[in-house]
């Protein structure tokens, strides 16, 4: 190992100490001033972005890519604006948990503490860069950041806005650390840094994930892929189920919350799939289906098994006629991610029985896969969708970063020693 990350680890874990200790005031003030700092340095970041933009294109990024790599002005705006929503948001560690007293007088609280040094590992999307730190910040851990090559440019210039904002609050820079040489190795080396890291979460593809699991001797949150269903109901209202369709397969088919499969009651099928196909046909959408969906347009190509495990990450949606809730709580249980999945209906009874059913992080009842993101359900930003059923699942916000741990008082009880147990 080349000793790069460990030092950068190193200093980082010194830093966690100090944010640790920190005033939760001062570290809202701190992200004010990072939020601040990009809108001041939004040309210089807009700038670096588009060299970014370039050699991905250059290099024959996806448009999925490219689409998760671009920044703009409202893009960049709204990065800010999520800053500034975390740092309005309450100390997570300020709270105090459960509290009782024992029989002997000792008094016992829970009380969140940061989890310290957090390991962020991403690919291709320049706001994690700004979005972890403030929500590591927020909970009082520092974050060692490795973005990927393709946003490296954009990746160096948002961190430096987030330094000149420590700077300025005398709060050390270390706390929000960029490893900007993006060598494979280093992916490796930060893995097997146990002693100094405590958690490491990726975002990105499949792959990154799943390489991350793989080789990691630190904990790692895992989020393999979304695979999100929208299951139409027998007793669903077509015109809003066709809305949800469209809004969470069109509206940014590149992202992880974007629906990948259609799953319809065959008792509302002859009335919903016409509409719905030439819906998703004016919108470029390519339909792979079973048979029966195959009966409403010839321009629906057969599916496989494949398909319906598929996260597309573009404009392909796979559709499948089912007899019931049953059959479709079947399909999800087999091909599901754990991500989201949604069901329009207007059966309380089959809402409630689809809720309990499903094993999702997210699970929508009429509203589009599209609100599982931490912006939209008030984390303000998040740092990951946890489909691992550890300490958190879901879209992971400042809290989701903090862990209980016991606080005890007393008066100078002791253990007896004919007192059973540990």
């Amino acid at each position: 190992m080349s000793g790069y990350v460990r030092a950068l680890a190193e200093h980082a874990r010194e830093a966690s100490l100090v944010l640790a200790a920190s005033d939760g005031e001062l570290r809202s003030r701190v992200i004010h001033a990072m939020a601040a700092q990009l809108d001041a340095q939004a040309e210089r970041v807009l700038a670096a972005n588009a060299d970014d933009l370039a050699r991905g294109r250059d290099a024959g990024l996806s448009a999925a890519l490219l689409d998760r790599l671009r920044l703009d002005g409202p893009r960049l705006a709204a990065i800010a604006a999520a800053l500034r929503e975390i740092a309005a948001q309450p100390d997570p560690l300020a709270a105090v948990g459960a509290a009782e007293s024992r029989p002997n007088g000792l008094q016992i609280e829970r009380r969140r503490v940061p989890l310290g040094l957090i390991a962020m590992i991403y690919e291709a999307r320049p706001n994690v860069t700004a979005d972890a730190a403030a929500l590591c910040l927020k909970a009082g851990n520092a974050v060692l950041l490795r973005g990927g090559s393709e946003a490296r440019a954009s990746n160096a210039a948002i961190a430096a806005c987030l330094h000149a904002a420590l700077r300025e609050h005398g709060l050390p820079e270390a706390s929000v650390s960029l490893i900007e040489d993006t060598a494979r190795e280093h992916v490796l080396e930060l893995l097997q840094l146990s002693d100094l890291i405590d958690l490491a979460i990726p975002r990105g593809g499949e792959g990154l994930i799943r390489f991350v699991a793989e080789h990691a001797r630190v904990p790692v949150i895992k989020h393999y892929k979304g695979v999100c269903h929208l299951y139409v109901d027998r007793a669903a209202d077509r015109a809003r189920a066709l809305s949800l369709l469209v809004d969470g397969k069109t509206s940014r088919p590149g992202v992880c919350n974007a629906l990948e499969t259609l799953l319809v009651h065959a008792d509302i099928a002859s009335a919903f799939l016409p509409q719905a196909l030439a819906a998703l046909a004016a919108r470029g959408v390519e339909v792979r289906g079973c048979e029966r969906t195959q009966a409403y347009s010839n321009a629906v190509l057969a599916a496989t098994d494949a398909d319906y495990d598929a996260e597309y990450l573009d404009l392909i949606l796979a559709v499948r006629v089912v007899d019931h809730l049953d059959q479709a709580l079947a399909h999800i249980a087999r091909y599901g991610s754990d991500h989201t999945e949604v069901i329009a209906t207007d059966d309380p009874a089959a809402a409630e029985a689809f809720v309990r059913r499903t094993r999702s992080s997210a699970v929508m009842v009429n509203a589009s896969s599209r609100f599982n993101d931490g912006g939209q359900l008030g984390l303000g930003a998040e740092i990951g969708i946890s489909t691992t059923r550890l300490h958190a699942y879901g879209p992971m916000g400042a809290q989701s970063l903090t862990i209980e741990r016991y606080v005890v008082r007393g008066e100078g009880q002791v253990r007896h020693p004919e007192s059973l147990g540990g």
